[in-house]
């Protein structure tokens, strides 16, 4: 008998790409039965493989732990057989351009009839209704409309996008908290719902330092580089290293004596221009070159060290590689190295939600399309081998 909080839970998922994926990554790591549904050539994501192989790493990172299942919904008899399936799910998921799936026939609407308990969830980038519906949304359209580019970057530079797909990664936690809010009010009620989240919103509270700043002065912000987005703390920047750079923020008038300390200048600690966050944050410049003039003799984990020592928040800025080998992620368990049957050995994250008390859900590798085509055709619909190979033949899986 497992404790996973989401054990017995039958997942229908037709995620693509990140927002979706992610989504259900979450479901997956928390026990639930995760059934991802392709068409038979693949999501778009396993389009962009190399010859030979049937999907690429991020594909790998984002659908371990799922079994896959080809599906086309195009085909009456796909349609029948999805419905079939609907009628014992708990959570269909799917992050298609609005009204896809109601072009198709199935829907809200159509499934939420064969199975009232069903919690239907739809991700999309601007959300099912409005003006903006039918706008075409990837993570980069939306932190453009968002407005996330417009206060990235440096100050006399062009806007610039976050460097990482946070956008879509953003959608799927709020696409995982509306199935969950869901699934909670069912098991009162014993009903599902629909489910929806937009990616526009789910960002919109991320620009809460240049919305203040916004409302404070009644102008925008300037794009502020590494600086604080509302400028109004210091110092709070990315400074030279010998050897790279280091991140350090100051908080409290506290963190800022330790700082001078730090750095051996406790003679500033007198100096009107950074007697206070006030004064410091209107003399940004002065600010960042007493601690670059620090910072850029020593290596970046030196920097760190020190800091650490003297409790000022601050790390030093690490690559990919880095943090794919960060020794405390690994302690914890988060990150572990799986052999992947595509990439050999290769490190995958889990769940960031920690559930304590329950078991580790051991990493199962992504799977290759329809791998589980026969197996979960027999344990969903009763389908038999040759009844499977059929529909292989007929374009229907």
């Amino acid at each position: 008998m497992t404790d996973l909080p989401l054990a017995g839970l039958a997942v229908l998922d037709f995620g693509q790409i990140f927002q979706g994926p992610y989504c259900t990554l979450l479901l997956a790591k928390a026990g639930a039965d995760v059934i991802k549904i392709e068409p038979p050539g693949g999501e778009p994501l396993r389009r962009r493989a190399e010859p030979g192989k049937s999907q690429i790493f991020s594909f790998a990172m984002l659908n371990s732990n799922k079994r896959a299942i080809t599906l086309n919904l195009k085909t009456p008899r796909g349609r029948e057989m999805l419905g079939e399936m609907v009628r014992r799910a708990d959570v269909l998921l799917e992050n298609f351009s609005p009204g896809t799936m109601d072009g198709l026939g199935v829907g809200y609407d159509v499934l939420s009839a064969l199975n009232p308990r069903l919690v239907y969830a739809s991700g999309s980038g601007f959300g099912l209704s409005g003006p903006d519906r039918d706008n075409l949304a990837m993570d980069l359209t939306i932190q453009a409309a968002s407005g996330i580019m417009s206060v990235t970057g440096a100050a006399d530079g062009p806007p610039m996008k976050a460097g990482p797909t946070l956008v879509d990664m953003m959608g799927g936690i709020h696409l995982y908290a509306g199935i969950m809010t869901a699934l909670y009010q069912r098991a009162t009620t014993g009903r599902g719902r629909l489910v929806e989240v937009a990616m526009q919103e789910a960002v919109y509270p991320a620009l809460a330092s240049p919305m203040e700043h916004y409302v404070r002065t009644g102008t925008l912000a300037p794009r502020a580089g590494n600086r604080q987005a509302a400028m109004t703390t210091a110092p709070y920047n990315v400074y030279p290293a010998a050897d790279g750079w280091v991140a350090i923020h100051v908080v409290t008038e506290g963190h800022w004596r330790n700082l001078l300390v730090a750095m051996g200048r406790e003679e500033l600690a007198g100096d009107p221009r950074f007697a206070t966050n006030a004064a410091r944050a209107a003399n940004m410049d002065a600010v960042d070159a007493v601690v670059a003039d620090w910072t850029r003799g020593l290596g970046k984990h030196a920097v760190f060290a020190a800091t650490k020592r003297h409790r000022i928040p601050s790390a030093p800025v690490r690559d990919v590689a880095e943090v794919m080998d960060d020794p405390h992620m690994h302690a914890r368990g988060f990150l572990e190295r799986v052999e992947h049957p595509e990439f050999g050995s290769v490190v995958l994250q889990g769940s960031p939600l920690r559930l304590h008390g329950a078991e580790r859900v051991a990493t199962v590798p992504s799977p290759s399309i329809g791998q589980h085509n026969a197996e979960v055709y027999r344990e969903w619909l009763g389908l038999s081998p040759a009844e499977v190979a059929g529909l292989q033949a007929e374009g229907v899986i």
